[in-house]
């Protein structure tokens, strides 16, 4: 028989639906759909989700909350008083302080606090990257960055077991195509830009006229009033055409100045898109010998690196780049990893 968990999260993203996909096939899963992404429902939110947790928590063994924040304080109190255990997954955002991009939860008094004592009251961490728990950015600057929640948080000494992000393969299933000569994919909302290296691909695109650098997610790049002309914003897209997109594209931009995991390179990825990303986290981990990597934030060295790889066998690249996400990071490996931390 099918045990039953209860599974918190903070809004319905797409990457939370294949997790509650993965998770039906192994438990008989008790969630609440709540947008914790408004302050102004916070108080609301606690309440609701308290009541939700008293009613359902005698019915479960385990709580698994995914992303430390206001949504993952309640249950990871309540599961210590009444002895259930609470696994934590942490993606990014609630592991890090980078005021110099403006990004990380943990900048921000009242969440980094709710973050904290989740974390301490957790039985379990479970993070998509070991980057999360702790890393050094030598990217961003020639200072080196140091970064994660146990670098931030140097009290929490909750057992965690790195569980990485899964792609759900069939979804990406498309025949080799010809590619567009000389062209470049990025994906990033208007408030990732800067997170993102959008700066850097404007950049670089000056100097690489011959090349069309595609940004799918957003209309406009904020600060940017007019783009070059071959650095085309399509805002926007739907997963059929984001495939589309890829599957003529030869390769994917992933210049971030912190990521994560990168579950859209992935993406890119298993359409034959030749990765290039910034040497940040664990995305040189996820490119291994498919693509290539920017040691620094330099325009420059950014443009030796593509150059580079215009002139590579861009077609073998390509289908190592789809075999080594369908080796390291089909959906199966997560399911069962995360069912047998789960479990016992």
């Amino acid at each position: 028989m099918r045990k039953k968990i209860i599974f918190v999260y903070p809004k319905l993203f797409t990457f939370i639906r294949t997790e509650q996909k993965i998770l039906s096939e192994e438990f008989i899963v008790i969630s609440k759909n709540q947008n914790w992404t408004n302050k102004f429902l916070l108080p609301f939110n606690l309440l609701q989700q308290l009541i939700f947790l008293l009613i359902n928590i005698r019915k479960v063994e385990v709580i698994l909350v995914s992303f430390g924040g206001y949504h993952s304080l309640l249950p990871s109190v309540l599961g210590r008083l009444f002895g259930k255990k609470v696994a934590i997954v942490v993606h990014g955002t609630d592991c890090v302080a980078f005021p110099q991009i403006n990004y990380g939860n943990l900048q921000k008094p009242l969440i980094r606090w709710f973050i904290m004592k989740s974390y301490l009251f957790a039985d379990i961490i479970l993070p998509v990257s070991e980057s999360l728990v702790y890393t050094e950015n030598t990217y961003y600057s020639d200072k080196i960055l140091r970064l994660g929640y146990s670098y931030h948080f140097n009290n929490i000494n909750t057992p965690y077991k790195v569980i990485p992000n899964g792609l759900i393969l069939s979804d990406w299933e498309i025949p080799y195509v010809e590619k567009e000569k000389n062209t470049f994919v990025s994906v990033m909302t208007c408030d990732q830009t800067e997170r993102k290296g959008a700066d850097l691909i404007i950049n670089v695109a000056k100097l690489l006229t011959n090349c069309t650098f595609y940004i799918a997610g957003t209309r406009f790049i904020k600060g940017v009033e007019e783009l070059p002309k071959n650095v085309k914003c399509l805002g926007r897209l739907t997963p059929s055409e984001l495939r589309d997109l890829y599957s003529k594209t030869q390769f994917y931009l992933q210049l971030s100045n912190f990521e994560g995991f990168g579950v859209a390179i992935c993406e890119a990825m298993l359409c034959y898109c030749v990765p290039i990303v910034s040497d940040v986290n664990f995305l040189p981990n996820i490119v291994g010998d498919t693509g290539f990597i920017l040691r620094k934030r330099e325009e420059i060295m950014l443009e030796k690196v593509i150059k580079n790889a215009l002139n590579d066998n861009l077609q073998l690249l390509g289908k190592k780049a789809k075999n080594r996400i369908e080796t390291q990071f089909p959906v199966s490996k997560r399911r069962d990893r995360l069912a047998n931390v789960l479990k016992h």
